[in-house]
This record gives C-alpha cells, sequence and structure tokens, in this order.
C-alpha cells in the first residue's frame, strides 16, 4: 500500500530577517516548530531547520532499512542507535550527511555488521532520494 506524508510551512518576511512555522500535517506528533535562516545558517536557538528534518528522516529510515536486513540475515538487532549529521553551507547547499549507527547484535561479526550497514545506507529510500550530495557511514557494534 502506497502512503503520502505531508508537511507544510507557512513563512512571513524575507529570508534574512522572516520566519516561518513547520507543521507536520500527516500525523500531528510532533507539533508546529519554529524555522529561520539563523536556525539554518547559524545557531538553532530553539528553532528547527530543513536540515535537521533531513537528518531526522535519514536517520530512522536507515533504521528500519538496517534493521530489517539484520534480521532477514538471521541476526536481528537489540539495539540499533543512529545519528544523522546533515552539513549545510551558505552558497553551496547541503554539503553532505554522514550517519553513525552503533548497534547490539548478537551472534554477528563486526566486518559483517559494517558491511550490511554499508548495504542499508545505500538501500534506505531516504539515501535514495538524498543521491545528489555524498553520504558517508560509520558502523561498529557496541
Amino acid at each position: 500500500m502506497a502512503t503520502t506524508r505531508s508537511a507544510h510551512t507557512v513563512w512571513e518576511g524575507n529570508l534574512l530577517e522572516g520566519n516561518g512555522v513547520v507543521t507536520f500535517d500527516s500525523s500531528g506528533a510532533i507539533g508546529e516548530q519554529p524555522v529561520t535562516w539563523a536556525s539554518r545558517a547559524q545557531d538553532a536557538n530553539g528553532r528547527t531547520s530543513p536540515e535537521e528534518l533531513i537528518a531526522a528522516a535519514h536517520s530512522s529510515c536507515f533504521s528500519m532499512a538496517f534493521s530489517n536486513m539484520l534480521a532477514k540475515a538471521g541476526t536481528p538487532p537489540t539495539k540499533l542507535v543512529t545519528s544523522a549529521d546533515v552539513s549545510f553551507q551558505p552558497g553551496e547547499g547541503i554539503t553532505g550527511i554522514h550517519l553513525t549507527v552503533e548497534g547490539t547484535v548478537p551472534g554477528i561479526e563486526n566486518d559483517t555488521f559494517v558491511a550490511t550497514a554499508e548495504e542499508a545506507k545505500v538501500g534506505c529510500p531516504v539515501s535514495q532520494a538524498l543521491a545528489g550530495t555524498t553520504i558517508t557511514l560509520s558502523a561498529k557494534l557496541a
């Protein structure tokens, strides 16, 4: 079954001095989040950015894909902790994404864990959607 998820942003003012509010329409689980140019290009100061939203999407999607691959190989994870760091350079855009995953996976060797993580990085639907940027990975067992 195909699904569609939705969010919307209301922006007021110009880029440098304006501000907006991102609303997660499909779930409502996160609530409204303020966003500004300064929160994107400087300090967050309690506001989100498109890059932080991409990091959340990427870390959760990768974790799901990796968990599924490990389980299909007969070594389901007990726990995966994944972070995504999305780098943004004003004037250039998103310059890279680095995924870091640490896992507790009984019965797996570290080399197999790392190789499977690399496969999950490539196969993750969010990675595929973000294929226009460099995505790197660090993976290790806990």
